[in-house]
């Protein structure tokens, strides 16, 4: 009797990840949104020579700002 619940469980929980898996595939295949407009401070058009030097300008300006401290009391 008990292999039976043992067996009953695994096929509810093999149900239970098709029906989730399948939803997430079907988010999966969805063809994305676009994007109407574009990021803030990036051009439309940049040169694939100067998009190292970009990111890492942005990764530097980013690390340079403070972070803000929290109030504790």
């Amino acid at each position: 009797m008990r292999a039976v619940f043992g067996v009953l469980g695994l096929l509810i929980t093999l149900a239970v990840v098709a029906v989730l898996a399948k939803k997430q595939m079907g988010v999966v295949s969805s063809p994305p949104a676009s994007i109407s407009a574009p990021i803030a401070g990036a051009s439309a058009v940049v040169p694939v020579q100067q998009l190292p030097q970009q990111i890492g300008q942005t990764v530097e300006n980013t690390l340079q700002q403070a972070r803000p401290m929290p109030d504790d009391k």
